[in-house]
């Protein structure tokens, strides 16, 4: 593999991963912004003849390296554009509360920020106060790859742009299967140890009874569990982190009541067939499958720390074997692959998997990554940042790459059926999927689409092996045809609905925390529908009812 990578040519790879630059610059982005596009674009060709340095910042996970110049990927970018960077990090957990800082002090900013991972609501505030640039000039005059994706995936374009026709930051797009089948469907899937159902002789359950009696089982066969598996520390039938994204266990409640249970934790809504959109926190089913859940956690059936354990908490309790059912994106980031299965849709009332909001277009960040206004040549630098959207180089950024001087590399360069270039995933073995990317991706902005797999790379084995899951297991009981789409609001909707979502998002979480551990009543329950509609639920539910109608209206 580090031979084969060796032999590759520096112009091959170039070739590879070097969009053609093409066409003169127009008009800007905020105000003072608009001299960058004088640049003349036929001296903006990759590597550059001089050596020419641009600012970055960006952040990277606990316990990987901290300096983006020694990563591989940014090394060989630096080599093939003559492009050098020079980076601010800040560590991944502590992104949200030091980048608002970073971006108060347009002073003090660098030229862009490449992990933003802003909101539609960050976005539309520093545009209004000019601490970042419009960018869709810039993508058309010196941005063919990106305009390439755009001309593939035109919806992503539209998805971009706002209501004035700008698009503030560059996205990210990773696209895994297609509406029902689409990856991004089930995020929160719950897996079962197969290994203690197949040694205590029970089956796979289907219904919420049966899956309420395999945790018993698991609970009262404790003490053969951990001495026939090796078992160090108390078993525990189910655990999850509440309210925590794909940790969070209310895809188990799908079949209760109407059966939309709580697919999007950030906004708690749901569309209806009708094209209605709900508030999942006012429908019968949420609240019996909240009161289920009570009743297993009640029964000790439920991990006591699932209300405050952290991630790297909930993993080491997983990979000490400790778990009977776990929630989580991959299994294989808890627990391992052997001996796991997902847990299928739960029977209750009915049975439903509610997708997830946004999840029919994949995987999409509109604000991945942004230019700021100090930026003194935007052209140079959103030429280099295309250089993201190449198709060899996309999944890289996405995943990891080849030729690291480790002992694990995510890719291998090999060819495709014509013979052309195409990077194919590594077998991951026992390692972590998130653990082995985290080391080796840079992530930022990038697009990978469907129509590349097993042209310029192969699929990942457990996006592979997830994609099966969803469309065997959960897409034949997705009754719900719609869900609310990536739509880029209007400022003012914008805002008025970021602080709603944040009142209402904080009642429905703490009142959902507070019941499954300790129960609630009737007169709880109107509580909460009172304080909702305090909060402002019929406003919130109107701006939203309002995009989706205008977005089946085109």
């Amino acid at each position: 593999m580090k031979k084969l990578t060796k032999m590759l040519s520096l112009s091959l790879i170039l070739a590879m991963l070097i969009g053609l630059l093409a066409g003169c610059g127009g008009a800007g982005g905020a105000a003072g912004n608009s001299a960058g596009l004088e640049v003349d674009p036929a001296t903006l060709a990759f590597p550059l003849a001089e050596t020419a340095t641009i600012t970055g910042l960006t952040n990277f996970p606990a316990g990987t390296e901290s300096e983006p110049n020694n990563r591989t990927i940014f090394k060989r970018l630096e080599e093939q554009t003559n492009v050098h960077v020079e980076w601010k990090t800040i560590q991944s957990d502590q992104w949200g509360e030091k980048i608002a800082l970073e971006m108060s002090n347009i002073k003090t900013l660098p030229d862009f920020v490449f992990n933003a991972g802003f909101s539609d609501t960050d976005l539309l505030k520093y545009a209004k106060q000019g601490v970042i640039i419009n960018l869709e000039e810039y993508i058309d005059k010196y941005m063919p790859n990106l305009s390439k994706v755009f001309e593939l995936a035109p919806e992503y374009r539209t998805m971009c742009t706002d209501e004035d026709g700008h698009i503030w930051a560059l996205p990210w797009i990773e696209q895994l299967g297609y509406e029902k089948t689409a990856i991004q469907t089930v995020g929160n899937m719950s897996f079962i140890n197969t290994a203690w159902l197949d040694y205590l002789g029970l089956e796979m359950p289907t219904t919420v009874d049966e899956f309420e009696d395999v945790l018993i089982a698991f609970r009262d066969n404790a003490a053969d569990l951990k001495a026939e598996f090796n078992i160090e520390g108390d078993i525990i039938p189910m655990s999850c982190i509440m309210n925590d994204g794909d940790q969070d266990p209310c895809i188990l409640i799908n079949g209760f009541g109407e059966g939309y249970g709580d697919p999007d934790r950030g906004r708690h809504i749901a569309v209806t067939n009708d094209k209605e959109v709900i508030c999942v926190a006012n429908t019968e089913g949420f609240k019996e499958g909240i009161a289920w859940l009570h009743e297993l956690y009640a029964q000790g059936l439920i991990d006591p720390e699932a209300f405050t354990q952290e991630w790297s908490t909930y993993v080491a309790k997983g990979k000490s074997g400790r778990y009977g059912v776990c929630f989580s994106w991959d299994v294989a980031n808890i627990a391992s692959l052997e001996g796991w299965e997902p847990l299928p849709a739960l029977t209750a009332d009915v049975r439903n998997i509610t997708p997830q909001n946004g999840s029919f277009t994949s995987g999409f960040d509109r604000g991945r990554c942004v230019v700021t206004a100090v930026a003194e040549n935007p052209a140079l630098v959103c030429a280099w940042l295309d250089q993201m959207y190449a198709p060899l180089q996309s999944p890289q950024n996405n995943w990891g790459t080849y030729g690291e001087d480790d002992e694990f590399d995510i890719f291998e360069m090999g060819t495709n059926a014509n013979g052309e270039p195409m990077l194919q995933h590594a077998p991951l073995g026992d390692a972590s999927p998130v653990e082995v990317r985290e080391a080796e991706s840079v992530n930022g902005p990038l697009a990978v689409l469907d129509s590349y797999y097993d042209v310029y790379v192969t699929c990942p084995d457990d996006a592979q092996y997830r994609l099966d899951w969803i469309e065997q297991i959960y897409t034949p009981d997705m009754n719900n045809d719609y869900v609310f789409p990536n739509v880029f609001m209007s400022s003012d909707d914008t805002k008025r609905l970021s602080d709603l979502t944040a009142d209402i998002t904080k009642c429905i979480n703490t009142a959902k925390a507070d019941w499954v551990m300790n129960g609630f009543t009737d007169a709880d329950w109107d509580q909460l529908q009172a304080d909702l509609d305090a909060y402002g639920l019929e406003e919130y539910l109107s701006i939203f009812q309002k995009y989706l109608d205008a977005y089946y209206a085109e």
